[in-house]
């Protein structure tokens, strides 16, 4: 008897996924909830437990190709793993021209010539009369991905395919062999994409002022050690921050609000992303309706966040529905940054290195710890006006944090 492996379910509106490495190869053990295998999604990476124990007798599904929810992906079978199967292997066709199957050639990546669009993109493509020759594929071998066809469409086909990725220009002999071509990450691609889709959609304009952090670094330097004691986790910066930003979105509605075609969709809830690095790239995971926590609240929260995030374990609920966005990139060195929207996001807060100065203090220069602060804001929402006084309720409010505790 034995028990096929299929991908899980992946969450809301993920329905696709790129396998990105099997953990075990055909004929080895397996015990029942061991990790066999890891999945790639745009949005995070997800486990695969086994069903059964038993042999990994057959890998349908190879490490980089793209799968779809409920696809077969491997069996097990029942053993002991000590005689390992020999791995089935899948006959492709040979491409036109090659009948022995010794051409290797590839389409170009870009394109999807000779690699059919994902069952999900043919039905779409289908429904909106589109050629999926016009649109680019992002999938394995160039294959055309749900995700593509959106893109496009809400671009225009025709645009998206006039427009192709500059082509890159040839190596000398010298500088190839020093190369390494790696294939960028379902991640990394995504990440790419709405990063430029950012870009070429809202009209972005980044405002900047700067925080006297003197009050918040004695505050917490009085408390930290009470904090810690009673709540389980250290008091950090990040606290303050949120807490600061969820009363300025409460004045400044605008800066949390979204376009949908042509209505405009005001947030009563703050949802606060908090970008976080891994290895695999920059994850965006969310603190829902951290406007109704105390700092001690979001402090745990982004704590289970940031470890979940650096151990691959964020969940796709973990990574929707936030309303805007804050970006430190000060843990590395910052002193100023221009932040992208995360779209369809209208604001996000880049937060900076803290570093001593010399500032002008009731007619006197004094060293403070100052911090930069850039508000990146979508201007189509967004007036100068409201961005500037989003900014100063958030200096003000980390200037003075007794604002945040009384809620002034």
């Amino acid at each position: 008897m034995s028990t096929e492996i299929k991908v899980p379910t992946l969450g809301e509106s993920v329905t696709e996924a790129t396998i990105g490495q099997w953990y075990k190869k055909a004929g080895d053990r397996v015990e029942q909830d061991e990790t066999i295998a890891e999945l790639e999604t745009d949005k995070v990476t997800v486990e695969v437990p086994a069903p059964a124990a038993g042999v990994l007798q057959e890998i349908v599904v190879q490490a980089g190709e793209t799968v779809e929810v409920g696809a077969l992906i491997g069996v097990i079978g029942e053993g002991s793993g000590a005689a390992a199967a020999p791995a089935k292997t899948v006959e492709k066709a040979a491409p036109e021209g090659a009948p022995d199957g010794s051409d290797t050639t590839l389409p170009n990546p870009s394109h999807s010539d000779g690699v059919p669009a994902s069952p999900s993109a043919q039905k779409m493509l289908a429904e909106k009369g589109v050629a999926a020759s016009d649109v680019a594929g992002s999938g394995k071998r160039g294959q055309v991905l749900k995700g593509d066809v959106i893109d496009a469409l809400s671009k225009g086909a025709a645009s998206a395919a006039k427009a192709p990725a500059a082509a890159r220009a040839p190596s000398g002999a010298q500088d190839e062999v020093r190369e390494e071509r790696v294939k960028m990450t379902r991640l990394r691609q995504t990440i790419a994409r709405r990063l430029k889709d950012a870009q070429d959609t809202a009209a972005m304009l980044t405002t900047f002022n700067e925080v006297d952090m003197t009050a918040v670094m004695d505050l917490r330097k009085k408390y930290k050690d009470l904090f810690e004691k009673k709540h389980g986790v250290k008091l950090g910066f990040m606290g303050f921050f949120t807490k600061a930003v969820c009363h300025a979105l409460k004045e400044i509605p605008a800066v949390n609000a979204e376009i949908d075609g042509t209505d405009l969709i005001y947030k009563n809830f703050a949802h606060v992303g908090v970008a976080v690095g891994t290895e695999k790239g920059l994850v965006v995971p969310v603190v829902r309706d951290a406007d109704q926590m105390s700092i001690a609240e979001i402090e745990k929260e982004i704590g289970r966040l940031g470890l979940a995030a650096r151990d691959g374990k964020l969940t796709v609920s973990d990574m929707q529905g936030g309303t805007f966005t804050i970006s430190n990139g000060g843990v590395y060195g910052s002193l100023m940054s221009t932040p992208i929207l995360n779209a369809p996001q209208s604001g996000i807060l880049g937060m900076h290195k803290i570093q001593d100065r010399p500032v002008a203090i009731g007619g006197k220069v004094e060293i403070r710890p100052m911090m930069y602060l850039a508000l990146s804001y979508d201007h189509r929402i967004v007036d100068g006006k409201e961005a500037v006084t989003f900014l100063v309720r958030v200096k003000d409010s980390l200037e003075d944090p007794e604002r945040l505790v009384l809620d002034l």
